[in-house]
């Protein structure tokens, strides 16, 4: 039996993937009898975006770039421009944090929110729950909603040209939905027909990206839609957000995001994107198993999408031995989902964990300049 609660939460009320998704928002709107939305953007992203959103004449629609964090200052302010203009829905046009501030946001007014996303970096697009920070950077918490997503329209060329490195870390978030949901529920010692579709989502994940990850990149580089670009794309927020919606909290998170979550407190981290630290939080959950043959086996597929081995590839060899020890604790605390592993995860562990790989990696680099 499971000794915590399991809530499927397992898409959003529509989900469409296809070129020129996004020119069906009119029709969904009036469908739903939406008549007045607050438009949520970011900058860089509109540049693009803003050629492919679809005018919205039959509707009033008020348009507001976000502030760049999701944090529960932006959520509330967002929150009060909706009260203040009665408006009936929310719409997040960028990534991950766009769309988590929007989510927040309309949880509170218990309002639909509708997300084109612009990347493939994480699976926030899909999953109702939002990752929020506080100003500095630091991450506080998952805030998980009792409503699903109410649309989420996907133009796979809108993808095509957003930057490359997202897409790579959006892989690296991706990946470790197999390695988190794996260790926890292969644990269990009995696994419910729920538990079971987020451990083939999970390990679809992983064979997907391994498999059509390097051909997916190509395509931005060459600006060519294909169907390996597009399995990336829904993988990176269908499936990966499949994995949680159907484990909850079995398929949710593990070691790796802990690694992420405790990294975030150093300011030093706060350029890197998301889906890196969680790469190199896979590594380091890896160690933490002593499963060293299957980060042999990754570092090549690491190696050609530029993901982080460790701290020394992220730029943080110079990080002092107190802030490790910091980081080690943060990543174990008591609310910190690396204790959705089996066995004592201390600090201690985690910090060995790091000087463990860090050691091994530096290693490889000597030997490969021999």
């Amino acid at each position: 039996m499971l000794n915590k609660e399991l809530i499927v939460r397992g898409a959003p009320q529509e989900y469409f993937c296809q070129v020129g998704a996004w020119d069906t928002l009119p029709t969904h709107l009036e469908r739903r009898g939406l008549k007045n939305v607050l438009v949520v953007r970011g900058n860089a992203s509109w540049e693009v975006a803003k050629k492919k959103f679809p005018v919205l004449s039959n509707v009033t629609s008020t348009f507001e770039v976000y502030n760049g964090g999701s944090t529960y200052e932006e959520r509330d302010r967002l929150v009060a421009i909706m009260k203040t203009n009665n408006m009936d829905a929310i719409i997040a046009v960028g990534g991950g944090k766009i769309a988590d501030v929007c989510k927040a946001a309309a949880a509170v007014l218990r309002l639909p929110v509708i997300i084109l996303p612009t990347l493939a970096s994480t699976c926030a697009a899909y999953t109702p729950l939002s990752v929020m920070y506080d100003v500095y950077g630091a991450m506080i918490r998952y805030d998980v909603f009792a409503s699903s997503n109410a649309l989420l329209l996907i133009d796979p060329e809108m993808i095509l040209d957003s930057p490359k490195e997202l897409l790579v870390a959006g892989i690296g978030d991706t990946l470790a939905k197999w390695y988190e949901a794996d260790v926890i529920i292969k644990s269990l010692p009995t696994k419910s027909v729920e538990i079971e579709i987020a451990h083939i989502a999970a390990k679809m994940c992983r064979d997907n990206l391994l498999q059509f990850s390097e051909e997916a990149l190509n395509a931005m580089d060459k600006q060519e839609l294909n169907e390996a670009f597009v399995k990336i794309i829904e993988t990176n927020i269908l499936v990966g957000g499949m994995v949680g919606g159907f484990g909850d909290d079995y398929g949710r998170c593990a070691g790796a995001h802990s690694i992420h979550d405790a990294l975030t407190m150093v300011p030093e981290t706060h350029h890197l994107l998301h889906g890196n630290k969680v790469a190199y939080g896979i590594l380091v959950q890896l160690v933490i198993e002593n499963r060293w043959n299957e980060i042999d086996q990754l570092l090549p597929f690491y190696a050609k999408l530029g993901l982080p081995t460790s701290l020394y590839d992220m730029g943080l060899a110079t990080l002092t031995e107190e802030t490790i020890v910091a980081v080690s604790k943060r990543a174990t605390e008591p609310h910190e989902t690396i204790h959705m592993m089996p066995g004592e995860m201390t600090a201690e562990v985690v910090l060995n964990a790091i000087k463990q790989l860090e050691d091994s990696m530096a290693m490889k680099r000597v030997a490969k300049y021999k």
